[in-house]
């Protein structure tokens, strides 16, 4: 979950202090299906806002650094780029640069749809997963005091991972983690902002005591005003 943020335009002059390219490291894959071994590989590295903007995945490093052939890596890539989490280009793989239009747009399905989403999930949470989601806030609220925004990025994540795995839709939860996922730039820089996870910290509280509750009205609503 996280705050409404007002939709802008990557650009490097408003992200680029933000974002510094590092080399990405892959683990090399075990037997089975190199394809979707890979896939979860560079789609984790993309969640966890490991590849920076404009920078590049290569079909062929990445293949040389797993020791496998190319083949699934670049079936892996191609992927990413149907389901909208990369683009290709004459030089490698990237994520997207999404317009404020862009944005808007994703913003607006998880508006219509994590609502309904987290009503779901207030008949199906157990209770391992509100313990979990009671340690994904108590870790947001700990970052969000020492000013650690990657922890806080990784707690307020892993509190949406938690109530997303427990709505029995499939098709619902994906496409609302996908959409997520789409604008994680936008994510990070909101995610980064001190005065922004104060309210994000409240906002999490309310869902939880919600899911606590059980009561599916308030989860709408809290999910619909947050």
């Amino acid at each position: 979950m996280t705050a409404r943020a007002q939709p802008q335009p990557y650009t490097k002059s408003s992200h680029g202090k933000a974002w510094m390219a590092e080399a990405i490291e892959f683990k090399r894959v075990g037997e089975g299906n190199l394809r979707a071994q890979v896939y979860q590989q560079i789609r984790l590295t993309i969640q966890r806002g490991e590849l920076a903007p404009g920078q590049k995945l290569v079909d062929v490093d990445i293949a040389a650094q797993l020791g496998i052939s190319r083949m699934p890596v670049r079936d892996a890539l191609m992927q990413l780029v149907h389901e909208g989490y990369l683009v290709g280009t004459t030089r490698g793989f990237t994520l997207p640069t999404l317009t404020a239009t862009d944005i808007a747009n994703i913003f607006e399905v998880r508006r219509l749809l994590e609502p309904r989403a987290a009503a779901h999930a207030t008949r199906t949470l157990d209770a391992a997963g509100l313990k979990t989601l009671a340690a994904a806030l108590q870790e947001a609220e700990a970052a969000a005091a020492a000013g650690d925004a990657a922890l806080f990025f990784q707690a307020n994540s892993a509190f949406r991972s938690c109530w997303l795995g427990a709505v029995e839709n499939d098709r619902l939860s994906q496409t609302i983690a996908r959409f997520a996922d789409h604008v994680l730039v936008v994510r990070l820089k909101t995610l980064s902002h001190q005065p922004t996870q104060a309210v994000i910290v409240a906002g999490m509280r309310a869902i939880y005591e919600a899911f606590a509750k059980r009561d599916a009205v308030a989860a709408y609503d809290r999910m619909t005003h947050f």
